[in-house]
């Protein structure tokens, strides 16, 4: 039973990312699931509870890889974050969908017509930035560096690298990504270096 619902989570992480979730039918899920349409209207109540939950299962993945990256293990605050710059730099690899982030796909198509979604994908994309604030704090304060708010500045991490997803989207290539995470370490470096 919760094979299923597993695979099909899988399928709409796959397919969303690269059809987009109005592209993606829920026909189109079930085959990439190797399900039945009843099997995926057993667990699920519509599309949109899918994707919500969608959401939630890429985000609890992206969780525990990032949690078990190398960067983790850096003592000095400000090089965990480079690190942690480097770590997604480095996930920039291949076809788009296998690397950009399925939040920030669907948010782009649906945060006006499934505010709830839209919700969903917000909560997630913040609870990610979330987790750079001790690291942040920590480095800011070793530099003793004030004027800088901690979730701003993770917030503007995010905000870099979901417009790099979409460079790489529009040039189907990841270059102009990597070169986008590449700026944003030079500010960082400018930023706790002055």
């Amino acid at each position: 039973m919760e094979q299923t619902r597993t695979r099909i989570l899988i399928a709409a992480m796959k397919l969303i990312r690269e059809n987009g979730y109005a592209s993606t039918r829920v026909d189109d899920l079930c085959a990439e699931a190797g399900v039945t349409k009843g099997a995926f209207f057993h667990h699920f109540k519509s599309k949109e509870e899918m994707a919500t939950e969608a959401a939630q299962f890429f985000s609890s993945y992206a969780d525990k890889l990032f949690e078990s990256a190398p960067f983790q293990q850096i003592k000095d605050p400000y090089l965990r974050l480079m690190g942690y710059i480097d770590f997604r730099e480095s996930l920039l690899q291949g076809e788009a969908p296998a690397y950009t982030c399925l939040l920030g796909t669907m948010v782009q198509e649906v945060h006006l017509s499934h505010p709830a979604l839209r919700e969903s994908c917000q909560s997630h994309i913040w609870s990610h930035a979330e987790t750079l604030i001790p690291t942040i704090e920590a480095a800011l304060k070793d530099r003793m560096i004030v004027g800088i708010l901690p979730l701003e500045l993770a917030l503007f991490t995010q905000a870099t690298l979901q417009g790099a997803f979409i460079l790489a989207k529009a040039s189907q290539s990841p270059e102009p990504a990597q070169a986008s995470v590449r700026h944003l370490r030079r500010y960082l470096e400018q930023l706790f270096n002055p």
